[in-house]
Formats: C-alpha cells, sequence, structure tokens
C-alpha cells in the first residue's frame, strides 16, 4: 500500500451513521457468503451452481472497494500493490479455485476496512480540536447582544462570553473575571485565574464568571484554526523511516511484480502443469506485497500526533517526532522559559535600627512614582496597601532616584552612591553573583538598607530538567543573553549541566551549530521571537507558551501550548515509545515477507496461508501503532 494510496483512501471512509461501516459490512457479507458457499460444497444432491453462486457473491462484496481504489491509482498512473491482490484473485477464479479467491478478498477487505478504523480513530482525536471551536458568538454593539457566526467577528468587536461557555475568538479580557479551562489548547490540567488585560484563547472553557473580550485575531486565524491546519499538515511531513520504506518500495514493488512475472512460467523448466505454475506465482504475489510496510510508519506516526495534541503538544510530523527520542542533548533559552521572565522582590535587608516593614515601605513609596520596569515589579511583589506616596523624585544621573517621603530624603540607587563600607560592598558582591541585582537604599544620607530583585526560575523547572535526566537527556545547557554569573546561579538552582551567558541572538546560533557538531542532534526549547533563528538551526525547535506567540508556532517543529516545561519530558517519553513501535512494525512487517516468500515458493504455503499471514501481519501492524493513543502520563 504505497504513499500514494494513503492518500486517497480517506476518500471513502469520512461518511456518517452506516455508511462510515459500509466498508466493514461488505467485507463481512463476504466472509459470510465464503463460509455458506464453502460449507454447502459439501453436501450431498446439492447443485455445483449454488456454491458458485455464492463465491461470486463474495467476490463482488469483497472486491468491490479493491476494484474502486485499483481504478482510481491506474487512472493516476500508478499501479498499485493492491491492484495485484484483484489479479491473484481473479487468476485463482480462472484456476476454479474460487474458495481461495475469496478467503484472499474477504480478509484483504477486512484488513482494509480496519485499517481505516484504526486511521480514523487518530484521524478523529485530532479533529476533536476542530470541534472545540463554537459556531457562534455573541456580539455586543452599542449595549445590545446579537448571536452572529464566529466567522463575521473583526478585530476590536467585542463579544460577551457567558459563564460555563466556551470563547468563541482569541482576544484580551477588557471586563470581568474567571478561571479559564485552557486544557484544550495549552493542555494544563488546572484552570487559569484570567482578568482584565488577560489573553484567552478560542476553544478555551469560561468558568463561573462573565466576560467581556476583544478580539485580536479573526476566526481564521485564531490559536485554534492554526492549530488544526498545522496537525493536519503534520500528517505528510514524512519521518526519515517513511522516506526509507518509501524509497524501497519503489524498487521492490517493480521486482516483485518481474518475478511473479517469470514465475508463471516455471512449467516450462520443472515438469508441471501451466496451472500449478501460475498457482504457486499467485500466492508469491499475495505473500510479496509490502502492505504491512507501507502503513508502519505513518500510523505510529499519527497516532503518536494525535497523542501528543490531546495533551497541549504540538509535533510537526513523523520528521520530529522521530528525532526527539533520539536526543542526548537540549538546549535552552533563559528568560521566560526556565525563568518566569519577569523580575520578583527577592531580598529585603534593612540596616541601622530600621524595620524591614519602614524599608519596604520607604522603597514602594518612592519606586511607585517611577515607570521603570524594576521599580514596577517592587511595588507589585510588596503589595503594599495605603502608603504614603512620596513626591518631588528626581533622578541623580548614573547613580538612582531620590524623592522626599514624609520629611526624609530618600535615595535608591547602586553602589556609586556609598563609597566607603566594605561591608556592604561585600554584601552587595554576593548578591550579584548569585544573580539578584541589589539597590542600597539611603535615608537622610545614612544608609538604611538593601533590596534585591531577580528573574526567579519557574517552579517546575527543577522537577522538569530531572525529570529529561531520567529520560536519557545527558546534556543541558543554558543559553543566556545574561551575564555569566546570573546565568551560573539560575543553571545551579535548575540543575543544568552548563550555562553559557552575555550571549547575542547571534551567537546563540553559532551556540547551536556548535552542540550539533559535538553532540550530532540537539534540540533548542525557547519562548519565541528572539529564539527563532537558534531554534530553526537546532535538529528540534521547541516552543514554549506557543498558544501566546504566532513566531513560535510558525519556526518550531514542536510547540509547548501551555507555559509549562513539564510537557516536554512527556513529549520525550511518548517520541521514545513511537521510535519503539516503528521498529517492532518494521520488524513484524519485513520479517513477515521473509518467512512467507520461500514457503511459498518451495510450495510448504498455498495461497490460503500466504493471505492469512500477510492481512495478519497488516492488522498487527496497525493495531501496535494504535497503542500510542493511550500512552500515559507518568
Amino acid at each position: 500500500m504505497s504513499e500514494q494510496h494513503q492518500h486517497h483512501d480517506h476518500s471513502h471512509d469520512h461518511g456518517h451513521g452506516w455508511r462510515k461501516y459500509i466498508e466493514l459490512i461488505c467485507s463481512l457479507t463476504c466472509g459470510a457468503a465464503l463460509a455458506i458457499g464453502f460449507g454447502l460444497s459439501f453436501v450431498k444432491d446439492i447443485p455445483a451452481v449454488v456454491p458458485l453462486s455464492l463465491y461470486i457473491l463474495a467476490y463482488i462484496a469483497g472486491g468491490f472497494f479493491t476494484v474502486k481504489e485499483a481504478i482510481e491509482n491506474i487512472r493516476e498512473g500508478t499501479f498499485d500493490i493492491d491492484s495485484l491482490m484483484i489479479v491473484a484473485a481473479a487468476g485463482a477464479a480462472v484456476l476454479g479455485d474460487w474458495a481461495e479467491g475469496a478467503l484472499l478478498l474477504f480478509l484483504f477487505s477486512l484488513g482494509h476496512a480496519l485499517e481505516h478504523y484504526a486511521m480514523n480513530k487518530a484521524q478523529n482525536a485530532i479533529s476533536a480540536l476542530a470541534k472545540l471551536s463554537p459556531k457562534t458568538a455573541w456580539l455586543k454593539k452599542d449595549n445590545n447582544l446579537a448571536e452572529v457566526k464566529i466567522e463575521t467577528l473583526q478585530v476590536n468587536d467585542i463579544v460577551v462570553v457567558k459563564p460555563d461557555n466556551t470563547i468563541p475568538a482569541d482576544g484580551i479580557i477588557i471586563k470581568g473575571g474567571s478561571a479559564v479551562n485552557q486544557a484544550a489548547v495549552t493542555g494544563e490540567s488546572m484552570p487559569v485565574d484570567k482578568g482584565v488585560d488577560s489573553m484567552v484563547y478560542a476553544g478555551t472553557l469560561n468558568g463561573s464568571g462573565a466576560l467581556e473580550v476583544k478580539v485580536t485575531k479573526p476566526a481564521k486565524d485564531s490559536t485554534l484554526s492554526k492549530l488544526i491546519q498545522l496537525v493536519n499538515e503534520a500528517q505528510s511531513q514524512q519521518s526519515p523511516t517513511q522516506r526509507f520504506t518509501d524509497k524501497l518500495q519503489k524498487f521492490y514493488v517493480p521486482a516483485v511484480i518481474i518475478f511473479v512475472f517469470l514465475l508463471c512460467f516455471a512449467f516450462l523448466v520443472i515438469n508441471e502443469p501451466f496451472s500449478a505454475s501460475f498457482y504457486r506465482a499467485m500466492g508469491v504475489l499475495v505473500a510479496a506485497s509490502p502492505c504491512a510496510l507501507a502503513i508502519a510508519t505513518p500510523s505510529a506516526v499519527l497516532s503518536g500526533v494525535a497523542r501528543a495534541a490531546r495533551a497541549g503538544i504540538l509535533i510537526k510530523g513523523g520528521r520530529p517526532l522521530e528525532d526527539l527520542g533520539t536526543l542526548k542533548a537540549i538546549a535552552f533559552d533563559k528568560t521566560g522559559t526556565l525563568t518566569e521572565g519577569k523580575p520578583k522582590l527577592t531580598d529585603i535587608i534593612p540596616a541601622n535600627g530600621i524595620t524591614k516593614e519602614e524599608l519596604l515601605k520607604m522603597v514602594v513609596a518612592v519606586e511607585s512614582l517611577s515607570d521603570h520596569p524594576l521599580a514596577k515589579a517592587i511595588v507589585a511583589d510588596a503589595q503594599l496597601k495605603d502608603v504614603t506616596p512620596a513626591e518631588n523624585l528626581e533622578s541623580i544621573t548614573g547613580k538612582g532616584i531620590k524623592a522626599q517621603w514624609q520629611g526624609h530624603n530618600v535615595i535608591i540607587g547602586n553602589k556609586a552612591l556609598v563609597s566607603a563600607a566594605p561591608d556592604i560592598l561585600q554584601l552587595l558582591d554576593e548578591k550579584s553573583k548569585a544573580g539578584h541585582t541589589a539597590m542600597l537604599v539611603l535615608k537622610d544620607g545614612q544608609y538604611a538598607g538593601m533590596i534585591t530583585v531577580m528573574d526567579t526560575p519557574r517552579a517546575e523547572a527543577r522537577a522538569a530538567i530531572d525529570a529529561l535526566k531520567a529520560a536519557g537527556i545527558s546534556k543541558m545547557i543554558m543559553l543566556s543573553g545574561d551575564n555569566q554569573l546570573v546565568a551560573d546561579a539560575i543553571a545551579k538552582e535548575t540543575g543544568l549541566t552548563d550555562a553559557w551567558g552575555n550571549l547575542l541572538p547571534e551567537q546563540k546560533v553559532e551556540a547551536i551549530n556548535k552542540l550539533k557538531a559535538s553532540e550530532r542532534k540537539v534540540a533548542m526549547v525557547g519562548d519565541g521571537v528572539n529564539d527563532a533563528p537558534a531554534m530553526a538551526n537546532s535538529t528540534v525547535g521547541i516552543a514554549m507558551g506557543a498558544a501566546g506567540s504566532d513566531v513560535a508556532l510558525e519556526t518550531a517543529d514542536i510547540a509547548l501550548m501551555g507555559d509549562q516545561l513539564t510537557r516536554l519530558p512527556f513529549a520525550i517519553a511518548l517520541s521514545q515509545q513511537a521510535n519503539k513501535i516503528i521498529k517492532q512494525n518494521l520488524v513484524i512487517s519485513l520479517g513477515m515477507v521473509g518467512v512467507l516468500i520461500p514457503l511459498t515458493l518451495l510450495g510448504i504455503a498455498s495461497m490460503g496461508p500466504a493471505v492469512i499471514g500477510h492481512e495478519g501481519s497488516t492488522l498487527v501492524v496497525v493495531l501496535n501503532a494504535l497503542r500510542l493513543l493511550v500512552v500515559r502520563e507518568k
């Protein structure tokens, strides 16, 4: 069954109700007619025409779809292996071996029907994504609500999302707040609290609060539509094994045809009737058909991609699915991937008889006047209510800022503020070595203490790195634009093997190429925009939190839709399992062909056992691949 065959195979198997089972019904009818006809052929006094007409019925029922496909193939100019099945069945009929021809068609059509069913199951796991998106939305215009189709929504429209309803479009909340279940898009198991200014995605489920959402993308560009489109494209992106089996079939199929044709003339060499030579040739034809080989890899890739999509991991096809399982080295971007991506208040160290609370109040009062990102982070983390704000904020060039607060002069800034005190400078040095940014505070010219901020590692980073080590990843490197001290501090805290700091985006690409030279394969994990060049140069580019970034979705081979590093070990485990199953499938399919050809050639097995062995191996391969749909997360 060639790749060609794979693609138009689905032309008749997406029916509704009974129609999607029609292939199976025809196949079972063929089996029933064969069984009754075979039984009646042993009964005396029944005219021979009765079992014959039942065999003919079996031929019609079992051969209908196979003939239909053979004709489609020949029209497209490809002489498919499945067309040879028809030749074999017709050959059996010519020889008067109706029962064996009917058995061939029965098992072949049954194999096909079950294979389509299995493929549909994997397809359905994917197309379930498409059903998540609601068909209509409540549009708010001039304080009136109207139900409209989601295709008609424009950017900047306001939609109202009622409690427990599905969010119809990607957008930003402008009113209300709620816990949103994003499992469908990001794979996060816990609902996420969202408020004003939070991003929401089409296909996610609103909790108990009503929301007003300003649409940021038309329906066709929503994250969910992108996902579905990418998953569908993923099925056509071939894996290395797939390319190998396709190449093999290109040579193999013509070789089989020539060999079988020559076998028909064996009667010229050995003393036997033409019918015996023809019968043996048909048996070899069945035995040598590479149906199981053709389906071995695509069925596993499809199942693997479908299972990953359910867990919020988008794998774009067979190549990244196979490569991911063979990796030994992974490079990580720091900011936003291993760390939260925003500075957090880490230490408050008062001095000279000032309490911790007083120091914090003083700092928040002054910093709340500044619009510097670090100032905003300090004010947000301190969570102090009713602090009397400071006044007369001025900046002191190269040193920091000063302001008036409750009659005192307060200065906050860097170490240029205090020249002499060695103990303070030593503490400052310790803090910066640990990756913190420290700020000194002076009250009326006297040292009052220091506060430190830092982009802290994600809570789950350590656990994810440990799980990756357990999965066999031996080298984990952080690539960061930050200084080496900060990089080392984060690497130590998260358990990475190496940290490379002070890198510009183009140096990250060089770093990836250097790693590829030493490790052969390397994955790059980043959170989008500035990591795109490095991700594109790595063996497998993995994007974090891709639900929010179009660039990440486009460049990455694998996208973790939720912002969760813990998804990565599962993706690797799934890929390793997929590789195992692909190998098993190749062994089963090639092994069966290797056993059956000599057996039929030597006349040890006739056409019947060849049919059973050949079709049986195809079924085993498909069912083996379907195991990927039920891989559990540890």
